[in-house]
């Protein structure tokens, strides 16, 4: 009974990270403002994408909203951050994976710009 009880926990377990694996990850804003765009760039190479708030509804990120991040692969990245202040930011060397969330707190922007 305790056999059959491990190897169904295993195999929920198994196919949950496999499930994980097919989603995309998410941003979570924990910044003071509101994001009105979101660049990411593989770390240090100053290579930014399209702007991925544009896969939000409304086209921003409110503060403690998640946002959907598309093709962007497992590594590390930089994101450039602009929220609806003006202020543009950076974030360096984020991890970023399938299925995960990363988060932002004012704490991680540096080179902040009115």
């Amino acid at each position: 009974m305790w056999a059959r009880i491990l190897v169904a926990a295993l195999l929920l377990a198994q196919t949950s990270g496999a499930f994980a694996q097919n989603r995309p990850p998410r941003f979570w804003n924990l910044t003071k403002n509101t994001v009105k765009e979101f660049y990411l760039s593989k770390a240090g190479l100053n290579q930014w994408g399209a702007n991925q708030c544009k896969n939000d509804k409304d086209g921003t990120v409110d503060v403690d909203e998640r946002l959907r991040i598309t093709d962007t692969p497992a590594g590390k990245y930089d994101a450039r951050v602009v929220d609806v202040s003006g202020r543009t930011c950076l974030a360096k060397d984020i991890q970023i994976n399938p299925g995960e969330i990363f988060s932002l707190e004012e704490k991680d922007l540096t080179a902040c710009s009115p």
